[in-house]
């Protein structure tokens, strides 16, 4: 355990494309700048290191050299082409999954092609560019614009991470902590999680490491990061985002792949979520926490729920994993304490409840349930601080997990 320190019409013909967007939406406004545009009134074509992409004209082209702080998203159609930036202004609670693109350079040599069946995704590497395709129904547009500009997946390796390799594990109380967290959509550049450490009362960040309806690219997250921001004094929980109860409950505004077959569904995403997990380094006996958002109790939901939860639970033991829920304490956690001796119990629960009281009790937990060290509590969500010079738009959470 460690403790707590102290879109616009578009003309046909070549064209130099101004992007404009919302800030609400979190696109910035700006030419495309390091690529070249062209088309017809249905389609752009984007020219990046050799590579002629053909995307739907209504999808928003951000150049991310010009726009380093907009939020690489998979929540809604985008492409997104350069590296993304070191402080991307990325909202806490987007969530969901649609067709969008990240197009950037990579210094890998030679093709190589994966699929993720479960996350909805594909990464291709070729020429000195990587190419991140996220989906949610259309998986044949994707495929064609990739074998449009010479990157077909035809033969695309498949699974969760479709052959990585984990990474060294990094040490047992990486995700024990007692005291002050956050959770941010991605995980923060270098820069602010130096500023947060040292002007800033948390200890422990919340990480997302995957599923089908996790919004934010996390071109940060890798077992290099969690292993340096370890070695600053951080810990860690990393989340999990897969099916959702309904598609238009808590932060999915109608864009989440909901559960529809509970028990395959939830034990394929806990095997997605252990393949995430050793990638990054998180050993056995860590716990990976399902994000189950807000919804409306009843008997269908709910039965659908627990059924989809029960089994991921039972999946992540079996392969020696520890299960942690986040959810609402007015849907899931009503559920999970009226049902508790009909499904198998998540091990740490993360709940909440945006009252603004930094503690792990709440009227709706019995005080023998989650008692040993084995709740977070949410208590403040969608906000924004800056510490050390740093904004961040987060939640705030109290931990106290063993």
């Amino acid at each position: 355990m460690y403790a707590a320190r102290s879109p616009r019409p578009r003309r046909g013909g070549v064209r130099t494309l101004t992007l404009c967007a919302a800030a609400a939406a979190a696109l910035a406004a700006g030419p495309l700048g390091t690529a070249r545009a062209a088309g017809t009134d249905d389609t752009v074509k984007v020219t990046y290191r050799g590579h002629e992409f053909t995307f739907p004209a209504s999808w928003p082209i951000v150049d991310l050299e010009k726009h380093p702080d907009v939020c690489v998203r998979f929540d809604r159609h985008a492409v997104y082409v350069g590296t993304p930036g070191d402080q991307q202004r990325c909202p806490a609670g987007a969530r969901g999954r649609t067709e969008a693109f990240l197009v950037q350079p990579s210094a890998v040599k030679g093709r190589t092609a994966t699929e993720n069946r479960t996350a909805r995704m594909f990464r291709v590497t070729a020429d000195r560019i990587a190419v991140t395709a996220a989906y949610e129904a259309d998986r044949t547009r994707i495929q064609d614009i990739l074998r449009g500009a010479g990157l077909s997946v035809a033969a695309a390796g498949t699974g969760p991470t479709a052959g990585a390799p984990a990474a060294a594990p990094l040490p047992a109380d990486a995700t024990s902590f007692r005291g002050e967290g956050f959770d941010a959509c991605t995980a923060p550049g270098q820069t602010a999680m130096d500023a947060w450490r040292d002007d800033s009362d948390y200890g422990a960040v919340g990480v997302y490491i995957g599923g089908v309806n996790r919004a934010c690219a996390q071109s940060r997250l890798t077992a290099g990061w969690l292993r340096t921001q370890y070695a600053n004094g951080w810990r860690f929980f990393p989340l999990y985002v897969g099916r959702q109860p309904t598609s238009d409950g808590g932060s999915c505004k109608g864009g989440c792949a909901a559960i529809t077959d509970p028990v395959p569904q939830g034990t394929e995403a806990a095997e997605d979520a252990v393949e995430q997990a050793s990638t990054l380094g998180f050993p056995k006996g860590t716990v990976i926490y399902d994000d189950l958002e807000n919804y409306t109790p009843g008997s269908t939901v709910t039965s659908r729920v627990l059924s989809y939860l029960d089994a991921y639970t039972k999946r992540l033991h079996a392969l020696g994993y520890r299960s942690g829920v986040y959810g609402n304490t007015s849907s899931l956690v009503t559920d999970l304490v009226t049902n508790k001796s009909r499904v198998t119990l998540p091990d740490v629960l993360h709940f909440a409840r945006w009252n603004g009281k930094s503690t792990t009790t709440d009227s709706t937990i019995p005080a023998n349930l989650w008692a040993d060290h084995q709740r977070i509590h949410q208590y403040l969500g969608d906000t924004t601080e800056t510490h050390g010079g740093v904004t961040i738009s987060i939640d705030r959470d109290r931990l106290d997990v063993d």
